[in-house]
């Protein structure tokens, strides 16, 4: 079958659902092409399902920190199996949700891997899609390591569909998925190690909270090993064998499973790209201009962890970018995508949140600001849930009085850092903060004293 549209998306995740429908709601033909159930990384792979997890992780951390407080039981623990179960009422019905959903407003769905035939000419199986205009949405997908024994590596996703969880887990690279899943299985039960190359994980937050969130990470019983980067692994008998070098020194760690959480990279290389013309980077992405517009096919566009952007690697800002991209297509290009105060989390116990600029960014601008931290283990909103790890920092412009970057460690975390978002994004200063009435006792309550 051949069909010409007047928009053809491939993928179904964030960016490229926001885009179909918007699209489609202005009376385009739209068409949606995936290689995997329909719903995107988010809401099946990632972040969702993730964060179900992360529910019960904090339910068995709060026993714990509560224990001798007030709180007493016998045994609070996980049941990986039941666990798993209650997080596949959310994922399992995702595709047909998405199915039905493009259905419904007339977007034209197509299962299969789509790859350029022309400049805007895609083939799918035996269909063949002539658009008017392609938007590129694919996601990303686990970075090759190019060491021996990397086929023995679980990927994340293949993490978040286990039916058993094994009881030594070796997690590679220090990032958002090695230190959440690790938090998680080292609250169910397993023995959990982290392998990172460098001296500094989590490099997209601040590293003075990063080098707490270390500490309260080996309280719980995880082996934080950093500047050791992962040479092989090896299968023995029962067991696998993950190898590391740090200068002359080399160092073996045994497992049951050994996870991939060492970056990820645009999922792009048999889409046929060249046949299109559409210029990228196999590391980065598409090259893209301001208008989220190829620089050198421009009927074709890109959004969402694919595309060579400054925004963070996050679902909302792929959602931003859908919209951007949608408006661009409708009424040409004249709209950019402002990716300011835009936070992001990592999902550890007690969570770690960030928006803005680090400290290191304002002083290479040359930023006349100033810094204010402090440690907050011994505020109230703390010690009433006896957590001993948390704390803040806060970037303040001197002249302008306005926020440049604020950093939250503990309680509530993920949801402090969105009032900080909302200040950075509005142009909202350190006064009219410190004026607002919060309500009281909540963590929010403590923005005032954190400016």
């Amino acid at each position: 079958m051949t069909k010409e549209y007047d928009l053809i998306v491939i993928g179904t995740g964030a960016a490229a659902s926001t885009a179909a429908y918007e699209c489609r709601s202005a009376g385009w033909e739209v068409a949606v092409i995936d290689s995997r159930p329909f719903g995107g990384t988010c809401a099946l792979r990632g972040c969702d399902p993730k964060k179900v997890l992360v529910g019960a992780a904090e339910l068995i951390d709060w026993h714990t920190r509560m224990t001798g407080n007030g709180v007493m039981s016998k045994e609070v623990r996980i049941d990986w199996s039941l666990l798993m179960r209650f997080k596949n009422s959310f994922t399992e019905p995702v595709p047909e949700s998405h199915e039905k959903g493009f259905a419904k407003s007339g977007i034209d769905i197509f299962h299969g891997r789509a790859r350029f035939d022309g400049q805007t000419t895609l083939k799918v199986g035996k269909d063949t899609l002539i658009g008017r205009h392609v938007l590129i949405a694919t996601g990303a997908m686990p970075v090759k390591l190019n060491i021996p024994g990397e086929e023995y590596i679980t990927t994340s996703e293949e993490f978040l569909e286990l039916g058993k969880l094994p009881q030594e887990i070796v997690f590679i690279g220090g990032g958002f998925i090695s230190f959440e899943f690790a938090h998680i299985a080292a609250r169910a039960g397993a023995q959990v190690c982290i392998l990172h190359r460098s001296d500094r994980p989590l490099k997209g937050f601040d590293p003075d909270l990063v080098n707490r969130l270390v500490q309260a990470t080996r309280d719980i019983g995880v082996d934080v090993q950093l500047n050791a980067a992962v040479t092989a692994i090896e299968k023995d008998s029962n067991y696998l064998i993950v190898s590391t070098s740090a200068g002359n020194t080399e160092n073996k760690f045994r497992a049951d499973m050994v996870v991939h959480g060492a970056g990820r990279v645009p999922e792009i290389e048999d889409l046929g790209l060249e046949n299109a013309g559409v210029e990228s980077d196999s590391k980065r992405g598409i090259i893209i201009n301001e208008y989220l517009q190829s620089v050198s096919n421009p009927a074709v566009y890109a959004a969402g962890d694919v595309a060579v952007t400054e925004g963070p690697p996050l679902t909302p800002v792929a959602s931003l970018e859908g919209h951007v991209v949608a408006s661009n297509m409708l009424k040409g290009n004249q709209k950019n995508p402002d990716y300011r105060g835009i936070p992001s989390v990592v999902f550890t116990i007690p969570p770690l949140a960030t928006v803005g600029m680090q400290e290191k960014a304002a002083n290479d601008m040359g930023l006349n600001f100033k810094t204010i931290q402090e440690d907050t283990s011994g505020w109230y909103s703390s010690r009433r849930v006896a957590e001993k790890y948390s704390g803040f920092k806060t970037l303040v412009e001197e002249d302008s009085n306005h926020i440049l970057g604020a950093h939250v460690l503990g309680p509530h975390a993920e949801e402090v850092i969105n009032i900080f978002g909302l200040a950075i994004r509005n142009g909202l200063g350190a006064a009219e903060i410190r004026k607002m009435i919060y309500a009281y006792p909540t963590s929010s309550s403590d923005i005032s004293y954190m400016v």
